[in-house]
């Protein structure tokens, strides 16, 4: 029988280019965002984060506490815009600058397309897609400032699959894949690198509470490798691409999800 979980990832690449950069990420506290927080804190570089979970940020920068650069952390609703840029222009200001943008904070819960409203269509496009953009808008003039940077994009799989009771969530996932390219084009000749990384089901404490053991198995039965996604996985395409040894690399999508057919 495929194994189902897997212990934690191996000690990863160590980037000398990310010592040092200041890199601000959205939805930091917890999953997927937490292990991104971890892994560029671990690299030596200089993070703040933004979350609505105040308590589970907090627990984080305490984690870390000890670190060559403990990570910032700032309560913020990423759906308020005006408050959400003047979090943003704040944070920046504190690490005196922005390099890298990982565009993390979203929100996948499941509706039925019979009960969407155009009230709950707009709250799910500001949750998953609209702040993409603007935080993007917002980190431009720093990146421009500092002679190139690195935007990346939380997309998912979940469209591609096209699965059930998440129309909204994956019409926004989907937008997200066309605005990488867009700003990759608007954006490259300032040495401004936009991509888009698309994980598979990644085994988060809020997925873990979704599947039994059978749903576990019939996760790892769809993908060509055996165990699970971690965060740390979706991570470590995060440094890649924050990286200098990516510095080619723009307007594309990278899969973390274990060949998912």
């Amino acid at each position: 029988m495929a194994e189902l979980l897997v212990d934690a990832p191996p000690a990863g690449a160590r980037y000398p280019s990310l010592s040092g950069k200041r890199v601000v990420v959205s939805g930091g506290g917890s999953g997927i965002g937490e292990g991104i927080v971890e892994g560029f804190v671990a690299q030596g570089a200089a993070v703040a984060f933004v979350d609505v979970q105040t308590a589970a940020s907090e627990a984080l920068v305490a984690r870390f506490a000890d670190a060559a650069m403990p990570p910032r952390f700032a309560p913020c609703d990423i759906t308020d815009l005006d408050g959400y840029t003047a979090c943003l222009e704040a944070l920046i200001g504190e690490l005196g600058g922005c390099d890298v943008l990982v565009n993390n904070a979203g929100n996948d819960d499941r509706h039925e397309f019979e009960k969407v409203t155009p009230a709950y269509w707009d709250e799910r496009m500001a949750v998953n897609l609209k702040h993409h953009f603007f935080a993007a808008k917002a980190v431009v003039p720093h990146m421009k400032a500092a002679g190139g940077g690195s935007i990346i994009n939380l997309g998912s799989i979940s469209w591609h699959l096209g699965l059930e009771d998440l129309i909204v969530y994956q019409t926004a996932k989907a937008a997200i894949e066309g605005l990488t390219r867009s700003l990759a084009r608007e954006l490259g000749r300032d040495n401004i690198r936009v991509n888009a990384i698309v994980p598979g089901n990644v085994q988060t404490e809020r997925q873990k509470r979704w599947y039994s053991p059978e749903g576990e198995a019939e996760i790892v039965a769809s993908q060509c490798l055996n165990g699970r996604i971690q965060p740390a996985d979706i991570a470590a395409m995060a440094l890649f691409l924050a990286s200098d040894d990516a510095r080619f690399c723009t307007a594309h999508n990278y899969w973390v999800d274990a060949g998912w057919r």
